[in-house]
């Protein structure tokens, strides 16, 4: 069973829900959710923290989806508690493809009907040149 890009994005929305959890900490901002070549979807969001070592909604998702030993994404999609779809940050892109080489063809949702393959926002890797 196949998840279209539009079931992807609402369960992204689901978890972009702005909230302070502390005075110095946030989350929420952005939800991600991706779908893994075993059809099992995972969810994450952001925190934010004013000293900086907050973490973006992918990595959340991310580390959701390698907690159960699962590390090839079909299809992945960030979206901000506005309804924003967002590509995804040049750290997010690298872990993407360090978690599995074959995220490199991971479908990335840019919007309603616009996608992109991870290799097309990542394509001079820098492990190639060592």
């Amino acid at each position: 069973m196949s998840i279209t890009n539009e079931e992807l994005i609402k369960k992204a929305l689901v978890v972009a829900r702005r909230h302070k959890i502390s005075k110095s900490v946030s989350s929420g901002d952005v939800g991600c959710a991706l779908v893994t070549d075993k059809n099992h979807i995972y969810v994450g969001s952001n925190i934010t923290a004013d000293c900086g070592i907050g973490f973006c909604a992918e990595h959340s998702a991310i580390a959701a989806m390698v907690t159960n030993h699962e590390f090839k994404i079909k299809k992945i999609v960030a979206v901000n508690y506005k309804n924003h779809i967002l590509p995804p940050c040049g750290r997010c892109r690298e872990l993407l493809f360090q978690i599995n080489d074959h995220n490199l063809n991971t479908v990335i949702i840019l919007g309603a009907k616009k996608t992109t393959k991870l290799k097309e926002l990542l394509p001079d890797i820098w492990q190639k040149k060592f």
